[in-house]
C-alpha cells in the first residue's frame, strides 16, 4: 500500500468532509448516523483562527466495491479521477479562551485545585489537536504518526493540547502514539458535560524536533 500524504483546505471541504467523517465514525466506533451530527460542527472548525487539516489518501481497491470505499472515495480537486479514498485525517486549531474545550479544560484543572497561574499558563498560547484517527483497515503502519507530525510542524504555538478517552493500562494505538511523540499528563479521568466516559488532557512543547514530512511526498509500505 502507498500512502499519499495531502493538506485539506476550508475550501475543498465538500469533496473531502464526508470520507473524513466516515473514517472518524469508523474509528471511534460510534453508530452510523454520528457523521451527520458532527458535519456542522466540524465546518464551525474550519473558519477558526489556525485551523489546519492533513488527510492519508490511498488507492482505492478496484474490486470489491462496497459501500464502505465509496463512503471515503475522494472526488475533484483532491483526486480528479475519484480512484482514491481517504484512510486518515487529522486537524487541529489555535486554542482560545472562549472555545468550550478550553472553558472544560479550566473547569477540570479548577476542580483539581491547580493554581489559577498554572491554569493560565497551560490553557494560552496552544494548539488543539482535536481529531487524529486512520481507519482500521489502515491501522498499524504508522500513518497517525506521520499525520501528526506533519500537522505539528511548523506551529507557532508554545504546545500543543489533546483530550482522548482513558484506556485501561493506556492500551491501545492512539495511547501509544501520544506517548511516543512525548505527551505527558495534563488533566486526567475529566468527564465532558454530556459524555459519560472519563476522559485524558495531554500535552507537550512545540515544536517538535523532527520537520520530516512535507506534503505530497508519497510513504511507500
Amino acid at each position: 500500500m502507498t500512502i499519499r500524504l495531502a493538506r485539506l483546505t476550508g475550501q475543498d471541504s465538500p469533496a473531502w468532509l464526508e470520507p473524513a467523517l466516515d473514517v472518524y465514525v469508523t474509528a471511534m466506533n460510534y453508530p452510523r448516523g454520528t457523521e451527520r451530527h458532527r458535519a456542522g460542527l466540524w465546518r464551525e472548525h474550519i473558519a477558526r483562527p489556525g485551523w489546519s487539516a492533513f488527510a492519508a489518501i490511498a488507492p482505492a481497491p478496484v474490486t470489491p466495491r462496497t459501500p464502505d470505499i465509496d463512503r471515503r472515495r475522494l472526488h475533484h480537486p483532491l483526486s480528479p479521477g475519484g480512484d482514491e479514498i481517504m484512510v486518515g485525517i487529522a486537524y487541529g486549531y489555535r486554542g482560545a479562551p472562549d472555545q468550550w474545550w478550553n472553558q472544560q479544560l479550566r473547569t477540570g484543572l479548577r476542580l483539581t485545585g491547580t493554581s489559577p497561574a498554572d491554569i493560565d499558563e497551560i490553557s494560552a498560547d496552544y494548539f488543539e489537536l482535536t481529531e487524529l484517527h486512520v481507519h482500521p483497515t489502515a491501522q498499524g503502519h504508522g500513518i497517525g504518526e506521520e499525520l501528526l507530525t506533519l500537522l505539528l510542524t511548523g506551529r507557532p504555538e508554545r504546545h500543543v493540547l489533546l483530550s482522548t478517552p482513558e484506556i485501561p493500562a493506556e492500551r491501545n494505538r492512539a495511547w501509544a502514539l501520544y506517548r511516543r511523540m512525548g505527551f505527558v499528563d495534563v488533566l486526567r479521568h475529566f468527564t465532558f458535560a454530556g459524555d459519560p466516559r472519563p476522559f485524558a488532557f495531554l500535552g507537550r512543547r512545540l515544536p517538535l524536533a523532527d520537520p520530516g514530512l512535507e506534503p505530497g511526498r508519497p510513504v511507500p509500505r
